[in-house]
């Protein structure tokens, strides 16, 4: 079952919070968070992108840039723009975008559940990717960035969180600069702290990672390398469970630089070979089932359809990212490990359609590819099933902004 706690939370005064609140670290390059911060002294992205405040002669994997996280974290306690929570809490973190809304609870979780699998996981990390976080955590002391984690419903939690949103004030309340509204609530209650936790130790076997595999992974590398020292915050990472019926998984689109010597019509007859193809207007194409994607090249959209047989029943097989991957950036193209390949992009749905065939028409890319988004049930099957997929498979939105919340493993 789901080991999780509550923890006292490092958190904004509430004044400052939409000041404090920042984007996730690995959406912004250094130059945009160092535009983003300009003129913000409270913004958190000077703790989680610290590099804004060296010279841009310092690599951004330097040790001076994590000691200057920690500096300026240790800054902001000492302005008051940051406090620590006087007690254990879980926090209900509401976000409304496009007026549509999701909750989730944040928690801290357990390492060993990570470790043995009761969180699961439906992506491969990169080594380098995760030792950037384990020296920003082990020198700063903080986790900063949230693991978006799901769980399949459960009808009490439902209605404790949703009873605590309608008696209790909020704390945070502000809609950022993108305008999605960022709600937080405190639950400071004993009972309902215990009740939390009994239903996640009792009802819930199993959390999944929806978006945070790096941040998961080295918080549990953290703990290892602390080794005696690891004190008991370290056991747990900062996270955030939502119900999987509150979530909303976009597509994850591909652009490719080039078509591996192919002129347009000599690709797009090897395309057909597994897919049906029909030519469209100029507007943008959004699938609207599996199996049935956008292709943009040459200043047109074509509608591609799976043929039957070009791909398999299994839970990795039948994912339209395989199939893209396997039958066209693979089979045709020669992007063999889409992780590694310089020669492939990938642009969250959130971006819209457009920008695709924006990409293409600026000579930069040779053709683009827009997917139906991956589903809830696809991911709980895959990760259940100790598979993993395809990288750049999910784009999950809203996101949740770093700063709000932060767990400090040393006390």
């Amino acid at each position: 079952m789901a080991m999780i706690q509550p923890f006292k939370a490092l958190r904004p005064q509430p004044q400052l919070a939409k000041q404090v609140a920042s984007q996730p670290y690995d959406v912004l390059s250094s130059t945009e968070a160092k535009q983003v911060a300009a003129g913000n002294p409270a913004s958190f992205l000077h703790v989680t992108k610290s590099e804004i405040d060296l010279p841009e002669s310092v690599d951004i994997h330097d040790a001076a840039v994590y000691e200057q996280a920690k500096e300026n974290i240790t800054a902001f306690i000492k302005r008051d723009v940051l406090f620590r929570e006087s007690k254990d809490c879980y926090y209900i973190y509401q976000l409304i975008m496009h007026g549509r809304a999701q909750t989730g609870l944040v928690c801290v979780s357990s390492v060993d559940d990570y470790e043995n699998d009761i969180i699961k996981k439906h992506e491969f990390t990169r080594p380098e990717k995760e030792l950037d976080r384990i020296n920003h955590i082990k020198t700063s002391g903080a986790q900063t960035g949230n693991v978006f984690l799901a769980y399949r419903n459960n009808e009490s939690l439902d209605t404790l969180i949703e009873n605590w949103k309608k008696t209790k004030s909020a704390v945070y309340d502000f809609v950022a600069d993108d305008e999605i509204q960022h709600t937080i609530w405190v639950v400071n209650d004993t009972s309902t702290i215990d009740n939390i936790t009994a239903i996640f130790n009792n009802e819930i076997p199993c959390t999944y990672i929806a978006d945070g595999h790096h941040r998961a992974a080295s918080a549990a590398k953290v703990r290892a390398a602390l080794g005696a020292n690891a004190t008991k915050n370290a056991d747990y990472f900062l996270t955030t469970l939502f119900p999987s019926n509150q979530l909303y998984i976009m597509d994850y689109n591909r652009v490719v630089k080039d078509l591996n010597g192919l002129t347009n019509e000599a690709f797009i007859e090897a395309v057909s070979t597994k897919f049906d193809i029909e030519q469209l207007a100029k507007e943008p194409f959004s699938p609207s089932v599996l199996h049935e994607f956008g292709m943009y090249i040459n200043g047109c959209w074509y509608q591609l359809t799976a043929k039957a047989g070009s791909f398999t029943e299994d839970p990795i097989g039948i994912l339209d990212v395989t199939i893209l991957q396997n039958n066209i950036l693979d089979a045709i193209l020669g992007i063999s490990d889409p992780r590694t390949d310089v020669r492939v992009d990938f642009v969250g749905g959130i971006r819209g359609l457009q920008v695709l065939a924006d990409r293409v028409d600026s000579g930069q890319f040779a053709a683009a590819f827009s997917l139906y988004a991956v589903t809830i049930d696809q991911l709980f099957s895959i990760a259940d099933s100790g598979n993993v997929m395809p990288p750049k498979s999910t784009w999950f939105e809203p996101k949740l902004r770093d700063g709000l919340l932060t767990h400090l493993i040393y006390e």
